[in-house]
């Protein structure tokens, strides 16, 4: 019976961990057909073979506490052009990971907030100690909803994260990621350096 146990132990994690390889690859697969969908993205489809990623790991997708923010003022947020766009600080979350605590904050657009298809929108964007090695110097995004929190938590998987725009061309308006999202630990997660020729944009 120990024997048999411990083979259902392992077919299961086993499962799991092909489970969710498969679950990050069609979202990868989504995220490079929405290149060649969107006329105003700056790669086309013969680009994608220079996107890379980590491979999935789910020791990176974690589970966050999440604390509401009131009354926040609208702040610029800087962008990679010499520009600007507005954001307010949603949430703050906090969780630990590869034994470090980490806090870190939720945004929220005001271009989009009043958008009905982004109005539950949350922008987390990051930088971390891979940048300018194995990932784009300029940080990383994730895409989070506000209707993903539940009881005061919400799911973070930093194999969801992606290269803004500007890593791949000029002249997009890139938010810069506050120092506040600065963490101090590697994220060997998510999208990796892109290895094409940097566009320029007409």
């Amino acid at each position: 019976m120990k024997i048999l146990s411990i083979l259902l132990i392992f077919l299961s994690v086993n499962t799991f961990a092909q489970s969710f390889s498969e679950q990050i690859a069609k979202h990868r697969e989504s995220y490079k057909q929405d290149f060649v969908k969107d006329n105003y993205a700056p790669l086309k489809e013969n680009d994608l073979q220079d996107l890379h990623f980590y491979d999935a790991d789910s020791t990176f997708r974690i589970l966050a506490d999440v604390e509401i923010l009131k009354n926040q003022k609208v702040f610029k947020m800087p962008t990679y052009d010499g520009t600007s766009k507005e954001f307010y600080r949603y949430a703050k979350i906090n969780f630990s990971l590869n034994g470090k605590t980490v806090t870190m904050t939720l945004y929220k657009s005001m271009a989009l907030a009043g958008n009905p298809a982004y109005k539950d929108l949350l922008f987390l964007p990051f930088t971390d100690e891979t940048n300018n090695k194995e990932t784009y110097g300029g940080g990383r995004y994730i895409d989070l909803s506000s209707k993903a929190i539940a009881n005061n938590k919400i799911e973070i998987d930093f194999n969801k994260a992606y290269n803004p725009y500007c890593a791949y061309s000029d002249g997009y308006r890139c938010p810069v990621p506050p120092e506040e999202n600065d963490l101090q630990l590697e994220i060997k997660a998510g999208e990796m350096n892109y290895t094409g020729e940097k566009k320029h944009k007409k």
